[in-house]
């Protein structure tokens, strides 16, 4: 059975959050609120938990998982982004907003996926999901936690502590989240492409 952390949404206290920055440091899979549903997160480079991320999901590796980075700063190291799409990202993060870019080579070596040429990326608009990331030093990689045949998210920490509280390491307990996932937005062409609205405006990026 995993833990239960509960930490406050608007000033997550630096104990908790160091002890789960651990968690996932060693290997374990952690779900935490994000700015939509809660999402299940751990190290970029551990293989052996993305993998169990993926059987929890129930999907395979064609499904794309999410970079998240604490500020825009990380992006460069893992997608190459021209000066038009570093404007729509500046004024669009952090927020409800997923971006698919193209990846550097750095992100088929790091998820050990030699044929990876985009990766989708988001710099989440939470307090808790910052504070992880600031404590970590490094981007993680998660996953909208959407259990296989479930047609919503999960976004009460009770119900994902229940669903699938023995298969991961840590239950972060930060609030009800909302049910609305981010708004997709393709970067890789000429212009941007919305792939799915969600929580976040399409506008901002003249869509």
């Amino acid at each position: 059975m995993s833990q239960h952390f509960q930490i406050h949404p608007d000033n997550p206290q630096p104990r908790l959050v160091r002890q789960a920055a651990d968690i996932i440091r060693k290997g374990g899979i952690v779900a935490a609120p994000t700015d939509s549903a809660y999402a299940l997160v751990c190290r970029l480079d551990d293989k052996s938990a993305v993998e169990r991320i993926r059987q929890i999901r129930g999907v395979d590796e064609k499904h794309h998982l999410t970079l998240l980075v604490r500020d825009l700063s990380e992006i460069a190291q893992y997608a190459r982004v021209d000066n038009t799409q570093y404007r729509l990202l500046k004024a669009t993060t952090p927020g409800p907003y997923t971006v698919i870019l193209e990846a550097t080579r750095e992100v088929p070596r790091r998820l050990s996926h030699p044929s990876r040429k985009t990766i989708g990326l988001r710099v989440p608009e939470n307090r808790i999901m910052l504070a992880l990331l600031e404590e970590l030093g490094e981007p993680i990689i998660g996953t909208t936690m959407q259990l296989p045949g479930d047609e919503h998210m999960l976004s009460d920490p009770d119900e994902v502590m229940a669903r699938v509280g023995k298969q991961i390491d840590l239950v972060i307990d930060g609030g009800a989240g909302t049910l609305e996932p981010t708004t997709i937005v393709d970067l890789t062409g000429d212009e941007p492409v919305l792939l799915r609205q969600g929580r976040g405006d399409a506008a901002a990026f003249g869509i």
